[in-house]
């Protein structure tokens, strides 16, 4: 009997196949963000993994801004803003439309010239952590009101006379132009703002996590976590707002016009004809802006709504809120047991130290937990409305190209590169400035459906999760923390690890046992199907899936680590969950019994029924 050796790396990307009817793919994008043929050798050294917690779909070509922006600037501000000494940023490849990422390894001799001026940079901002905060909400907000400004109207037959008249020497398609660079600008100007605290706020974790280790032999990661637990975070606000207007709606005598199921027009129909309705309209409109600049998905692509531009999401739960609310059901999240548990652990293990190390403790804690709600805050201010105002703006300019025929649907404009769309505006302005038909109108439309062919067959298989060869041991923190890519999981994707039977293993990302249905769940166009007390699987979970934290009773990921977005919410919701399982999306289906050990980090599968 011949036996097979087990496997020691993952496929490399050069001899990984792309789905049928995907040839020609790698033309989509920017030459510097897929592989070159030329760079083999170097690329293949390199453990690339799939960054599906942030972008889980294939990119069309106009939506690798996300990507492009988010990982230049969270890179920048390790290697030369702050110096932090073990991290310097990740590169980053598209490969058939999926996101893969390398983290950049500090050599260890660089290392110790980094520790003084990181100290003298960082330090300035950990001591002036509040104001410098306030200094970047001005800057934030300034942008996106900026933004806000940008319009992309049709060009003139003529220039208007007063522009003759004052002698203003410029025409419309200079404002176009100029519009679409600010555009562009202004995203990437709130990307940088994005990670100036970001990286910071993480330092700060992992250092207290660091010094946890190192005092407390054999402290559960978990437990760490809970000495942070119960933060006020603005994420959590948009669903806060629905439910006060659920609970409104029950005060009110209104629970009869929130019919599950309802649309936004009807319920505000039936709201608007009954006593006291007004004041929940008016609250209603109130809780708009800002909190309905927030989207189901994650911000990173052109598809995702928003709830301002969809109200039919916020009000369907709402309607849902309201149905529970009037049983007498409390909708808030636990924060008065989070806290507790937060202060009994953080005492017990508090007590355990002699004083000076007491101090220590109690000074890093006190950092971590100051700086600890930025790490959810920022994805509101950046991810929902910075992005939300950028895509409704793109979505108003590729309309305006699309009535000038430039392609056939509304929104093909994100198809194109963002420099192809530059180039295409010049084609419009060149055509409108001359007086000849522009040449866009009889190239694009065809290009598209190309284009979007080759997109749908990427689509139609799911990424390799790793590529190459890994690391012995995988150290390095944020891919630990924050994407769950651990050493033991690595060895069960090489089936090298530990056999889990009629089950996985992952991270223990947030406390408590249950049992329950499963409801595998791969987008947020599938939220509406969870019933009350399914346990949600599903390959990543958005941060603005918390109004339906509250129907579920556990959560279980294929990625993501401690300081994931899944790990946090669900602490913050008093949730089990159970991240960075590997496969739990494609091994579990909607239906099967589960049991779920968020304290230890496992997933029974109890039948498959």
């Amino acid at each position: 009997m011949t036996l097979t050796a087990p496997r020691t790396s993952f496929p490399s990307p050069y001899d990984l196949a792309s789905p049928e009817a995907a040839e020609g793919w790698k033309a989509l994008y920017p030459y510097n963000l897929v592989f070159q043929e030329n760079l083999r050798e170097v690329e293949n050294e390199k453990f690339w993994f799939c960054d599906s917690q942030h972008w889980p779909n294939v990119f069309k070509p106009f939506e690798t801004i996300g990507v492009e922006f988010a990982v230049k600037c969270l890179g920048q501000y390790n290697p030369r803003h702050y110096l932090i000494p073990p991290a310097n940023g990740i590169e980053f490849r598209i490969h058939n439309g999926y996101c893969y990422m390398s983290p950049v390894a500090v050599p260890p001799e660089e290392i110790p010239a980094r520790v003084e001026p990181f100290m003298e940079r960082a330090g300035h901002y950990f001591a002036n952590w509040d104001s410098l905060l306030e200094q970047w909400h001005g800057k934030v907000l300034g942008t996106i009101q900026d933004l806000e400004s940008i319009s992309f109207p049709a060009l003139p037959d003529v220039v208007p006379l007063s522009d003759v008249t004052s002698g203003r020497g410029l025409d419309p398609t200079f404002d176009l132009l100029g519009n679409f660079d600010r555009l562009i600008q202004d995203c990437y100007r709130n990307w940088q703002y994005h990670f100036e605290f970001l990286n910071l706020g993480y330092v700060a974790y992992l250092d207290f996590f660091g010094f946890c280790k190192e005092v407390f032999p054999g402290i559960p990661d978990l437990a760490v976590a809970k000495m942070v637990q119960g933060v006020d975070s603005v994420l959590f606000r948009p669903d806060d707002e629905l439910k006060k207007l659920a609970v409104l709606a029950v005060d009110l005598g209104l629970t009869g016009s929130f019919a599950p199921g309802s649309d936004a027009a009807s319920v505000l129909a039936a709201v608007a004809k009954s006593p006291r309705g007004d004041e929940w309209i008016a609250a209603w409109e109130a809780a708009q802006d800002p909190w309905f600049n927030f989207t189901s998905g994650n911000g990173f692509y052109a598809s995702d709504e928003y709830w301002r531009d969809n109200l039919d999401l916020p009000m369907g739960y709402i309607c849902d809120y309201t149905v529970r609310a009037a049983t007498g059901e409390d909708l808030h999240r636990p924060i008065g047991k989070l806290v507790a548990e937060r202060d009994r652990i953080t005492g017990e293990y508090s007590e355990l130290l002699p004083p000076e190390a007491r101090e220590s403790f109690e000074g890093k804690l006190g950092l971590a937990r100051q700086v600890y709600p930025y790490v959810e805050d920022h994805n509101f201010y950046i991810e929902h409305w910075t992005m939300g105002v950028f895509w409704r703006k793109a979505r108003e300019l590729s309309r305006m190209m699309h009535d000038a025929g430039f392609w056939n649907q509304p929104n093909d404009m994100f198809y194109l590169t963002r420099e192809e769309v530059r180039q295409a505006l010049f084609d419009l302005s060149t055509g409108w400035g001359v007086g000849a038909k522009a040449i866009g109108p009889s190239y694009w439309p065809q290009e598209i459906e190309r284009r979007r062919a080759i997109v749908e067959a990427l689509e139609s298989e799911r990424p390799q999760p790793v590529l190459n060869t890994p690391p012995a041991i995988i150290t390095e923190p944020f891919t630990v923390m924050l994407y769950g890519i651990t050493t033991e999981q690595v060895a069960r994707w090489l089936g090298t690890g530990d056999d889990d039977g009629d089950g996985l293993r992952g991270m223990a990302a947030s406390p408590g046992t249950v049992e329950g249905l499963a409801r595998v769940i791969t987008g947020a166009d599938q939220l509406a199907d969870i019933k009350q007390g399914e346990i949600l699987v599903a390959p990543v979970t958005a941060p603005s899936w918390g109004p339906i934290f509250g129907k579920i009773s556990a959560v279980v990921t294929d990625i993501g680590g401690m300081m994931s977005h899944a790990a946090i919410v669900c602490r913050e919701y008093g949730l089990p969950a159970v991240t960075g399982t590997g496969s739990a999306s494609t091994r579990i289906t909607t239906g099967m019994r589960l049991r779920v050990d968020g304290s230890n980090g496992t997933v029974t599968i109890l039948d498959g029924e």
